[in-house]
């Protein structure tokens, strides 16, 4: 299905049709969390984490296409980041501060230069890394990799 010169792909518009009514392109807050919680297997503060995350216009809806970010972002490697995430949080904090990325990231075969990039660019208001930022990160630090190439 296409909508202004886009074409969703098959398992986004699958996955997101199960928890939309009436063909409407958006999911409320509580409907795109269960969505985040069911499909993807993440506790509930994990989805509300994602959905604060990809709720690009901040306006308490994830659009197909917000939807659509956060799957060709994170989706099916969803329980693996959450993992990679839960392996670096040390303190189980459910955020990362600077010393739990910065290890992360250097045992992940970046140099100083690039973590610093990485990590300032995901750092929250709060100083911290929260699952969301992670799950950028991850997705950002991979297309850096595979143009490194």
């Amino acid at each position: 299905m296409a909508a202004r010169g886009r074409q969703l792909p098959k398992e986004v518009q699958a996955i997101f049709d199960k928890y939309s009514q009436r063909n409407v392109r958006r999911l409320k807050r509580d409907e795109a969390i269960a969505l985040l919680h069911n499909e993807f297997h993440l506790t509930e503060e994990q989805a509300t984490q994602m959905f604060d995350s990809f709720d690009k216009d901040k306006n308490g809806v994830m659009s197909i296409w917000e939807f659509q970010q956060f799957y060709m972002t994170i989706g099916k490697s969803a329980q693996e980041m959450v993992d990679k995430f839960k392996e670096l949080d040390k303190d189980e904090s459910g955020k990362l501060d600077l010393n739990e990325a910065k290890e992360g990231l250097l045992a992940m075969g970046l140099g100083e230069k690039e973590v610093d990039f990485f990590i300032k660019s995901s750092l929250g208001e709060d100083g911290l890394i929260d699952i969301g930022a992670f799950g950028n990160l991850l997705f950002r630090l991979k297309v850096y990799q595979q143009k490194k190439k």
